[in-house]
């Protein structure tokens, strides 16, 4: 900004025919300035630049970590592609737009201030038709700028819906070639892009409009100061340097509010952009906050007192209507039923993924939601039916969310226990083998005898099979009919079987038949058969007996 006040002063100078020593002087402290200023911007863009990166990775782990936090009927709500989509690329938009457009803000509004500065004091005439001026430079980009900020929700919410329909396509490739709908898949995700498309047209009609109304105002208010200027001159009110001095500065000055006013809208862009990233921020979780309770020991006994539960998705719908039953320490209760019976809601209710409706839950006679989130979790384990691994070793799959890293030998014994030992030790790489993504690499039998491993290397004092066995054969069935009735940690833990396999519920200690939400009948398999209801309607259907 110095460069203006010095060519005012040399072409005085040219005018008055007084050059040498003065201007010697002048260009030296001219090159002193132009370093200086160069150094200093480098110090403070380094400086800057560091702060916008460290910012940005604190941004995208606050935003996660936020993700996370949420309750399990969120993930049901929202699909995985879009949340996915949030928490990387808004993230990432949003940053690299206020890396830019912050910057450029913050220097030209400073340097603003400053040119507004010297040009009152070359000429206060100048200056006012200068600012009488600028509201028409204002009012357009500001308009423009909430368009584009409107466009940018659109935009980042048709990207999110894109994402999804390919994550989806993606991750069910042998459902889609199967059904041989690749095609269909293709046009689904064309028509998301096309909507895309035409989202960015109106996108790029916009940009073009700011920036056409702001450089045809930005030349129209230059000629008007060069004609008003020149007739100061004329008039001997300003000197000839002094009008120099004022146009570069009124130059320099124009350019910093074009900047200003371009770099609006992409600000607004980005706010657009981060208004779903701040909702996922400042969204409170809709479950109870983790407990205090981390007793040394517990017994394991889980009660069901008049539990009724409807998932928040369908409110109307009753899935359990007041369930009452309590599973002892030592025990194998089995629950058994038709399909949609709630014997799967019962196992999530258990891991406190949700809470109830009506009644509650104890275990050890406390509340659930009482006890330490992580304490919780190392006391109760589960095993579904399709358990989700991780694209990790099989070592880090086994030790999955525990704090302290386990030993081999400890990994090893637990999946002896499981079975999975006996393949896992024939790979070339061991307990070192990638599983692939989301288990890919594994049989589904595998990835079963694993996730069997994940829970027993906790020794919880709880276990659910949640149709854990399935997929497994013959011999590691028997494995794990073995680890559940004649295990010597038997009678230190609880297990809540939920199996089609009649072979393990018929040993169970205790069987509930669950029916529409409700136990219709409980007892042993002895009782249950002399009974002849539902129990022994099901192991005669399951036998190939006639009705």
């Amino acid at each position: 900004m110095a460069i203006p006040f010095f060519t005012g002063r040399v072409t005085d100078w040219i005018v008055q025919d007084k050059m040498a020593s003065a201007l010697t002087r002048n260009i030296a402290l001219m090159t002193i300035l132009t370093v200086a200023s160069a150094v200093l911007e480098l110090v403070v863009d380094t400086m800057y630049n560091r702060t916008m990166g460290r910012a940005q990775v604190h941004l995208q782990g606050e935003v996660f970590r936020a993700v996370l936090r949420q309750e399990t009927a969120f993930f049901q709500q929202n699909q995985t592609g879009a949340i996915t989509s949030r928490v990387t690329e808004d993230t990432s938009a949003v940053c690299e737009a206020l890396r830019h457009e912050l910057s450029l803000l913050m220097w030209y509004l400073v340097r603003g201030l400053c040119l507004l500065g010297l040009m009152l004091w070359g000429s206060l005439f100048l200056t006012t038709v200068t600012l009488v001026s600028l509201p028409l430079l204002l009012i357009l980009p500001k308009k423009l700028g909430k368009w584009s900020q409107s466009l940018e929700v659109q935009v980042r919410n048709s990207l999110a819906e894109s994402s999804q329909v390919a994550m989806e396509a993606l991750s069910a490739m042998p459902t889609v070639r199967s059904f041989a709908n690749e095609e269909g898949e293709a046009r689904r995700f064309r028509r998301k892009l096309e909507e895309i498309k035409t989202l960015s047209k109106k996108e790029a009609a916009a940009y073009a409009v700011n920036i056409w109304t702001t450089d045809i105002s930005g030349m129209l208010l230059k000629v008007g100061i060069l004609y008003l200027g020149g007739q100061l001159v004329t008039q001997g009110a300003v000197s000839s340097g002094n009008l120099v001095a004022f146009i570069l500065y009124q130059l320099q000055f124009t350019d910093a509010v074009k900047v200003l006013l371009s770099s609006y809208p992409r600000v607004q862009k980005a706010v657009g952009s981060s208004e779903k990233i701040f909702e996922y921020l400042d969204r409170t979780p809709r479950c109870p906050p983790s407990g205090l309770l981390a007793p040394s020991t517990m017994r394991g006994q889980v009660q069901f007192q008049d539990v009724s539960f409807a998932y928040p998705n369908h409110p109307e719908v009753s899935v359990l209507q007041g369930l009452t039953f309590t599973l002892c320490p030592g025990t194998v209760m089995a629950l058994v039923g038709p399909n949609g019976s709630g014997k799967s809601t019962v196992a999530a209710l258990l891991q406190n993924l949700y809470q109830p409706t009506g009644g509650q839950l104890l275990l050890d006679g406390q509340p659930l939601p009482q006890y330490e989130h992580r304490y919780l979790h190392r006391q109760v384990a589960a095993v579904g039916q399709e358990p989700q691994l991780f694209g990790r070793s099989l070592r880090e799959n086994i030790a999955y969310g525990l704090t302290q890293t386990p030993t081999l030998e400890d990994i090893t014994a637990a999946a002896a226990q499981s079975g999975a030992h006996s393949f896992i030790s024939g790979l070339p790489e061991g307990y070192d083998t990638d599983a692939g993504e989301a288990g890919s690499r594994l049989s589904g039998g595998q990835r079963q005898a694993v996730a069997l491993a994940r829970a027993l290397i906790r020794k919880p004092c709880v276990l659910i099979l949640d149709d854990a066995t399935s997929a497994l054969d013959a011999h590691s069935q028997l494995q794990v009919e073995k680890l559940l009735y004649q295990s010597p940690e038997r009678g230190s833990r609880s297990v809540l079987l939920i199996t089609q396999n009649l072979g393990l519920v018929q040993r169970a200690d205790h069987i509930l038949f669950l029916k529409e939400g409700a136990v219709c009948e409980e007892g042993t398999h002895q009782q249950l058969m002399r009974d002849e209801g539902c129990y022994w309607e099901m192991v005669r259907a399951s036998a190939g007996a006639p009705p």
